[in-house]
């Protein structure tokens, strides 16, 4: 929650927690002050003359009297917060990530339940994700079906990802694992080369694809595809695995219709066995929004921003407000 001219006022933590020990002063200040105005009364009801101190001052003190004691308090509660250190989430771009878009070219993307072919649809879905991801993140492209490809290297040119997706080519079978392998060995390439020193960049894997693996026919063999999501868990690589079609999609081999529906299951269990998250979508439409909803996700990160100022401002707001109540109601500042 951001105020005008307070500035950021919500909290998720403080920097410097031990500061609200001064709470303690802050109760044995309001402790001290009951004390005071219950003995002052005592001392009134038991020396004066009542009958001559109505006629003397016939308007009693109000309850109005103690709200500049309690702004006092009031202030010095907001200041205590802000000398904490309080903190909030700030979502800043990403630089030097790497993200490799990894896209299934098998003969079931020339299916046309998704219009006006799955192919087409996530050619210009990853199209508007290359557009909109930050620009500091490198992007790189592979396409694989029986075998792997890599069409781009990553890159922070844009144009470079979309001629290489305008060349995807479809081809037969379809091998996941080695589209993973393959894309974590080009991380591992430019990591080395942008990573600076020992720290490795943060890199993602965006998988997109809509049927089971066929080579090899089992996925927990050494090359199969859960195989490789092990193996981008363990190098921190989470996949985000988009899988796009219909229960009713088919494809014409050999004038005979062969069903080729979307397989949710297995590409939900590669998001997480990597520790990704999985996506699914049934229309272009449904498909950008994923997309859109992915770069949110891997184009910024949070971290944690100073959000002290807005709690100082509104603590010496109160305690200002504190200072002028006192000079109109018991015309002397709080104390």
């Amino acid at each position: 929650m951001t105020l005008p001219i307070l500035g950021p006022m919500s909290l998720t933590g403080f920097a410097h927690a031990w500061w609200f020990l001064f709470l303690f002063v802050v109760l044995g200040l309001i402790a001290y002050y009951v004390f005071v105005q219950r003995a002052r009364k005592q001392r009134i009801l038991r020396f004066a003359n009542m009958e001559l101190l109505e006629s003397v001052a016939p308007k009693q003190p109000t309850r109005w009297r103690h709200l500049p004691a309690a702004l006092l308090a009031v202030s010095l509660v907001l200041l205590t917060v802000a000398m904490a250190g309080p903190t909030h989430d700030v979502r800043i771009p990403r630089n030097r990530a790497v993200v490799m878009l990894v896209v299934d070219v098998s003969q079931s993307m020339r299916a046309t339940d998704v219009a006006p072919s799955r192919l087409a649809a996530a050619q210009e879905a990853a199209k508007q994700f290359a557009d909109q991801l930050t620009p500091g993140i490198n992007l790189g492209l592979i396409a694989y079906a029986g075998t792997a490809t890599v069409l781009v290297q990553p890159t922070t040119n844009r144009e470079a990802t979309k001629n290489g997706l305008d060349k995807l080519q479809l081809a037969d079978r379809t091998a996941t694992g080695e589209g993973i392998f393959t894309a974590l060995q080009a991380i591992a390439t430019v990591g080395a080369v942008i990573g600076g020193g020992d720290e490795r960049p943060p890199a993602r894997i965006v998988l997109m694809s809509d049927g089971k693996e066929t080579v090899p026919s089992n996925p927990d063999n050494p090359k199969g595809a859960y195989t490789a999501a092990r193996t981008a868990k363990d190098q921190g690589v989470p996949i985000s695995t988009v899988s796009f079609g219909t229960p009713y999609g088919y494809v014409e081999i050999n004038d005979q219709r062969q069903p080729v529906p979307v397989d949710d299951e297995m590409l939900g269990k590669i998001a997480k066995l990597s520790g990704g998250d999985a996506f699914t979508a049934s229309s272009l439409e449904q498909l950008k929004q994923v997309f859109t909803s992915l770069q949110q996700q891997i184009g910024y990160e949070t971290i944690k921003g100073d959000a002290s100022l807005g709690w100082l401002r509104l603590g010496a707001l109160v305690l200002a407000v504190a200072g002028v109540a006192a000079l109109l109601i018991n015309r002397r500042l709080p104390g």
